[in-house]
Formats: C-alpha cells, sequence, structure tokens
C-alpha cells in the first residue's frame, strides 16, 4: 500500500523496493561514516596537536568530546525519528555531520576542534541507530537477510579500518584530509535519503511533549559516564579530583534519567523495550561484541606498535586480515542466517572470537604477523556472525512502534560495551604490567649467580666502548628488557580476560527464546 492506503500495482510495488533500497545504501554509507569517524583520527592524534598547537591533556578531548556526544544522541534518536519521521532527522543528521566534518578540518586551535566534534559527534550518532531500524521498517521480514548482513558488515569493518584508513590519509595528504572525506559522500547520501526514505511520517506533537528533565538527566548520565570510562584510567580513576566530581554528577543523572524513564508520559528513552527476552539477550550480546570490537582494535595496534615497533603500514596489513575475514564471511552467514537458529549461530560467532583472543594469550617478543594472521581470521569470522543474528535475535521480535528506540538502545549497549571495555582493558594493562614488573624485579637480584654472571660479561662486552659506564648501561639494559616482558605478559593476561568474558556470553545464549530463521519471522514489523 501507498501512504494514503491505495493497493500498489505489480510495477509500483517493485519501484518502491528499488527506492527502499536507494535509501538504505545511503542510509548504510552514513553509518559507516559516522562509526569510522570514531577510530579515524585515532593514527594521527600527534599530526593533531602539532597542528592545533594542543598539549597532550587537551588533545585527547578530540576523541572523549565526540564519543561523548554520541553516546548521547544514541538513545535519543528513536525520540528524534518517531518526532521528525526517519527521512528528516537521517536528512539533518547527514547534513549537520558533514557541515561539522567540514568545520574540524578548519579548526584554528583546539577548543574549536572539541566544539566541532562535539557536534560532528552528536549528529554521527543519530545516523547509525536509525540506519539498523530501518532494516525493520524499510523491508518486510522475507526481505531483511541482505540489509542485516551489509549493516553487520559496517558495523565490524568500520572500527578496524578507522585508524589504519586515517594513517594513510594524513601520511599521504594532511590530517586535515580525516575530516574533508566526509564531505562528498555526506553530501550525496543526504540527497539520496531525501528523494528515496518515505516509510514514516513525524509526530511534531512530540516536540511540546518531550521530557527535558529526562533528557538532561540522561545528558548528565551518559555524558559523565564515558567522561570517567575515557579519563578515569589516565588519572588513576577516583584519585582525580576531577573524575570523583563527574562521576557523582553521573550518580544524579543516572538517579533523574532512570526515575523520568518510568514516570513520564513520553519519556526520552523507552526502556520497556527491555520486558522482550530476546532483546535482553541480543543487547547483552551487543555489549560483549562491543568490548571485543572495540578492545581488539586498540589491543592489536597498540601490542604491534608499542612492542613490536611496527610502522603503520605494517599494523594496518596485520588488521586487514581481520577485514579481509569479515567480508568472506558474510555470504556464508546470509545464507544460515534464514536455515539455522540464530542462538547456535550467535553461539558460534562467540566462541569464535574467544577462542582467536585465546590464540593471542600466549604472545612474546618476537610475535608478529604470522602470530596474529589466523586469531584475526578467527575473530573476523566470528564478528560476522555475531553482528548478523545478534540483530536478527535483538531487534526481530519487536513491534514496529518498538523498533526505533529499540534500535537505539541495542547501538548504546554496543558502544557502552567499547567505552567500559577500554577503560578496563587500560586498567588491566596498567595494573598487571605492574604487578608482573614487579615480580619481575625481585627475581632479578645482583646476588643471584645467573645475574651476576650477566652482569660481569655484559659489563666486559661494553667495557672498550663505554668505560666505566658499561655496568650501568647493562644494568639499563635489563631493566627495559624486564619492562618489556612485563608489557608483554600484561597483554596475555588481558587476552585471556576478554576471552573468558566472550565464552561466559555463549552460556547466556540457551536462556533466550528461540527465534524465527532472518527472513522468517512473521513479528517484527510491517513493510
Amino acid at each position: 500500500m501507498n501512504d494514503d492506503g491505495l493497493l500498489l500495482s505489480e510495477e509500483e510495488r517493485k519501484a518502491a523496493y528499488r527506492r527502499a533500497w536507494f535509501g538504505f545504501i545511503a542510509m548504510m554509507f552514513g553509518n559507516f561514516m559516522a562509526i569510522l569517524d570514531i577510530q579515524i583520527v585515532a593514527s594521527s592524534l600527534k599530526e593533531i596537536q602539532a597542528g592545533l598547537s594542543a598539549s597532550a591533556d587537551e588533545l585527547t578531548w578530540v576523541q572523549t568530546s565526540y564519543l561523548i556526544a554520541e553516546v548521547i544522541a544514541i538513545p535519543l534518536s528513536g525520540y528524534l525519528s518517531r518526532m521528525m519521521s526517519t527521512r528528516i532527522y537521517f536528512v539533518i543528521s547527514a547534513i549537520g555531520f558533514t557541515l561539522a566534518s567540514l568545520l574540524c578540518a578548519f579548526a584554528w586551535n583546539i577548543e574549536s576542534m572539541i566544539v566541532f566534534r562535539v557536534l560532528q559527534g552528536f549528529l554521527g550518532g543519530g545516523m547509525i541507530p536509525t540506519t539498523l531500524g530501518a532494516i525493520f521498517l524499510l523491508f518486510p521480514p522475507e526481505k531483511r537477510q541482505l540489509p542485516t548482513v551489509l549493516v553487520g558488515l559496517v558495523m565490524t569493518t568500520a572500527p578496524a579500518l578507522g585508524p589504519t584508513l586515517g594513517g594513510y590519509l594524513t601520511a599521504s595528504f594532511s590530517w586535515h584530509w580525516l575530516f574533508f572525506i566526509n564531505i562528498i559522500p555526506g553530501t550525496l547520501l543526504s540527497l539520496v535519503v531525501w528523494q528515496n526514505v518515505r516509510f514514516d511520517r513525524p509526530d511534531w506533537s512530540l516536540l511540546r511533549k518531550i521530557d527535558l528533565i529526562g533528557l538532561a538527566g540522561m545528558a548528565a548520565f551518559l555524558g559523565s559516564l564515558e567522561y570517567v570510562l575515557d579519563e578515569g584510567p589516565r588519572h588513576d580513576w577516583f584519585e582525580d579530583e576531577t573524575v570523583l566530581r563527574v562521576f557523582w554528577l553521573m550518580l544524579a543523572g543516572a538517579l533523574v534519567f532512570f526515575w523520568r524513564a518510568f514516570s513520564a508520559e513520553h519519556p526520552i528513552v523507552e526502556l520497556r523495550t527491555y520486558r522482550n527476552r530476546n532483546f535482553v539477550f541480543g543487547s547483552i550480546s551487543a555489549f560483549v561484541v562491543g568490548v571485543m570490537i572495540f578492545g581488539m582494535v586498540f589491543l592489536v595496534p597498540t601490542f604491534l606498535g608499542g612492542v613490536r615497533g611496527f610502522n603503520s603500514l605494517q599494523i594496518g596489513q596485520t588488521m586487514m586480515v581481520m577485514g579481509v575475514a569479515m567480508f568472506s564471511t558474510a555470504p556464508l552467514v546470509g545464507k544460515l542466517a534464514v536455515k539455522v537458529d540464530l542462538r547456535l549461530l550467535l553461539a558460534y560467532g562467540l566462541a569464535m572470537v574467544a577462542a582467536g583472543t585465546w590464540l593471542n594469550a600466549h604472545l612474546t617478543a618476537d610475535s608478529g604477523f604470522a602470530q596474529f594472521f589466523w586469531p584475526q581470521v578467527m575473530r573476523g569470522h566470528g564478528f560476522m556472525f555475531c553482528m548478523i543474528t545478534m540483530t536478527g535475535l535483538a531487534m526481530g521480535t519487536l513491534s514496529p512502534d518498538q523498533v526505533k528506540n529499540g534500535s537505539g538502545l541495542f547501538n548504546l549497549m554496543r558502544n557502552l560495551g567499547g567505552a567500559i571495555g577500554l577503560a578496563l582493558i587500560n586498567t588491566s594493562l596498567h595494573d598487571r604490567s605492574w604487578f608482573h614488573y614487579s615480580h619481575l624485579s625481585n627475581s632479578i637480584n645482583s646476588a643471584r649467580a645467573p645475574v651476576q654472571d650477566l652482569l660481569q660479561q655484559g659489563t666486559a662486552y661494553l667495557q672498550t666502548e663505554l668505560g666505566s659506564d658499561a655496568q650501568a648501561a647493562v644494568i639499563g639494559q635489563m631493566a627495559r628488557l624486564v619492562q618489556q616482558q612485563a608489557a608483554i605478559m600484561s597483554f596475555n593476561d588481558t587476552m585471556l580476560m576478554m576471552a573468558a568474558l566472550c565464552a561466559f556470553a555463549v552460556l547466556l545464549l540457551p536462556f533466550a527464546d528461540k527465534p524465527a530463521p532472518l527472513g522468517a519471522s512473521a513479528e517484527g514489523g510491517a513493510h
């Protein structure tokens, strides 16, 4: 039927289906851009720091400001898209994101960059859940297989591709191109979405009913949570007075937000969506996958760059293995998802990610591309199984009026998983490194015969070159070796904990209700 309730002819239905695909592909590119911009500046922060004459502490806000704004926008997207319609809200977000990218490229100091990154993060955050929700509103159940696969591909490849692409653009041109690259795609996709996405209508009455108290509470809660998670590991958590104050603001915001979520007539975020059992388990899976994707995208380059001294090209080649595995796995998952219980496919995906991470929990000072190749293949393969099936598990049984809100919550859980995971990973690396350093240092005792022999041999070898400084040089080399081994052991401990978390998530899946295969459910929204 068309918007007026009239039956469509066969030719009109085909034309509508083509428009749906044109619009969805454009939305998917917007989704890709928004997720990519979380990570694309990660490899070029030093160049941005030099270009804006910023201090190291100020520079962290280039990332933090984007993440805080995005994490507020994602759950808010459901309310705004109901108020404006998906078409208007997405186009405003896409145009705003494009203009904010242009402003970031022309930022004249660190303060202006932070303001523009806030705008970019908030507007980009609106495109991510809107695209996911469009699958269940644009396409009938039997047509959802391919778009779900494509969105899963975008959500997994964009974080992995970000640092590599960012490093290439900065090395080949300048850091400004990290933002210029968004201009043409953002403009084109805005036009395509405006012309082709017309499946819902705005409800402007919601503008008068917006819960400003709940909105303020949500902004304080999620914004402060993101700040604490991002800045806490850098400043020894609550030893820093600012982190402690923001933590109390987070608690106050959480109390206000949850109070209004269950008492307001039109809450900003409808938490009653969590009454759906499968949405709960799908969201838990999204949280764990967020920990694993963002965690591994951080850990692997950090190890290769910090311990092995790999350059950005070598790191990019290693990370590319996971991306290739994702692309090659997508068609297989799409075929299996229409025939096999989604819980089994999700369990398999989580198990593969856990196994691939466990294989990297035995790193040495010589671990490089060869030692990461098969674990990266396994993780890429598993991530693709996870992204597609957990989306179907969480969203497939929601009613049409729950889809927009549910999409925001689902994406929020994945982003929170990434934020909380990175905070815990940084803390684990720091604490375990000090633990192992202390343990190894105690064993490097000058009273022990093997240590004395090493000191004597090393001193004799360097005596002619360094003279009286030879022994101090040998001791310095031993200290650096201990630090390196402590760092490697901390990476192994962290990888092992992440593998255990992923394996634990598998054990929860039998408690979910059996969902219909992807594309076969009669629930979850009508076309």
